[in-house]
């Protein structure tokens, strides 16, 4: 009797054994399964939760230039051409009636197939011919900052003088306001900046403001002072600001972050308007998703003080456009593989 109540015991704990690594290995399994799938479940993630609402949300950014040059985007499933997008930050203020000056001035050229993006900036108060202006009545020539295109006549002025700058087309351009900054950057939970040292504005003319150096993560207030922050010079300003896209892309580029999007969009509201059809932004989301994390390239146009009639201007260094002019050319190109692909010589974005 007690012979077979010890048998029992024996195979209830070999029993007990048997389905503990019976769970263990399913786990394995189950864990194993979802990091070989991570893709297609990121991909189930976006149509589940965001598709839905994404294409509606957009349709209140969705802006088309004006005069209506640019023939609408196909709606394709997947992007595999190069193509083109003028960035603008806007620095109005919510009291001001104008459309304001355009703080940051990037060319994207964007590279689905190979999830590479080219950011070439161009600081604010590079000297251009601003294409569109007519010269005043005392005679004066059409030549001012950059940022004042926008200032004159929005997006399709500041298309139309960076494309005259740059030699190329712009297929696309997108548009936020600073003050949308601060709520985006809230609600993903603040970024990491490499801030090392306190920052802070001294200048009795600049807005007033202190960042502490140092911090794990920053909120959308200390973010958008970090870009906008002016008293060293105009290159790190802009550097800054590239710095700044790479840290908010990072933390988008997450499930949380991913599932929030619409949230995101209902924020920026009014503050951010493009020329890209919902349906081509959808798809495009979808397919960066599914592929690997994007990389970001960079470059700054230089240029060295230029003072005209009491006015401080930058004058681009000849030698930083020409070449600017051939990373676009080759990011631009369908031929150009990963292999010829040219990446910047002086990076500033580790």
């Amino acid at each position: 009797m007690e012979r077979r109540s010890a048998d029992k015991r024996r195979k209830r704990k070999k029993k007990k054994r048997n389905g503990w690594w019976i769970g263990l290995l399913i786990l394995i399994l189950l864990a194993g399964g979802a990091y070989l799938l991570r893709k297609p479940l990121t991909a189930l993630a976006f149509d589940w939760f965001i598709s839905p609402t994404l294409e509606s949300k957009l349709q209140q950014s969705y802006q088309p230039r004006e005069g209506g040059n640019m023939p609408a985007p196909e709606p394709v499933v997947y992007q595999d051409k190069p193509f083109s997008v003028l960035l603008l930050g806007s620095d109005k203020r919510p009291y001001e009636k104008t459309r304001g000056r355009s703080d940051t001035i990037m060319f994207a050229a964007v590279r689905p197939k190979e999830s590479r993006v080219l950011l070439i900036s161009v600081p604010r108060d590079t000297y251009v011919q601003v294409i569109g202006r007519d010269a005043d009545h005392d005679g004066a020539d059409d030549y001012d900052k950059l940022t004042h295109a926008f200032a004159y006549g929005g997006e399709e002025m500041s298309i139309n003088t960076v494309e005259n700058f740059l030699d190329h087309d712009i297929d696309y351009y997108a548009t936020i306001n600073f003050q949308a900054i601060q709520d985006v950057v809230n609600a993903v939970g603040g970024v990491s900046l490499p801030i090392v040292e306190d920052m802070e504005n001294k200048n009795p003319a600049h807005v007033k403001f202190k960042i502490e150096g140092g911090k794990p993560v920053y909120n959308g207030e200390e973010a958008m002072y970090y870009v906008r922050y002016r008293e060293d010079s105009d290159f790190n300003r802009t550097k800054r600001q590239q710095i700044f896209l790479n840290a908010l892309a990072d933390k988008v580029l997450t499930i949380n972050g991913i599932t929030q999007i619409p949230e995101l969009l209902d924020i920026m509201g009014q503050n951010f308007q493009t020329d890209m059809q919902p349906s081509f932004i959808v798809d495009l989301g979808k397919q960066v998703l599914t592929q690997s994390k994007p990389q970001i390239s960079s470059f700054t146009i230089m240029g060295e003080g230029l003072k005209i009639n009491g006015t401080y201007y930058d004058q681009a260094d000849e030698e930083d456009l020409e070449y600017a002019q051939s990373l676009i050319e080759n990011w631009m190109d369908p031929n150009t593989t990963s292999a010829t692909l040219m990446l910047p010589d002086r990076q500033e974005i580790e």
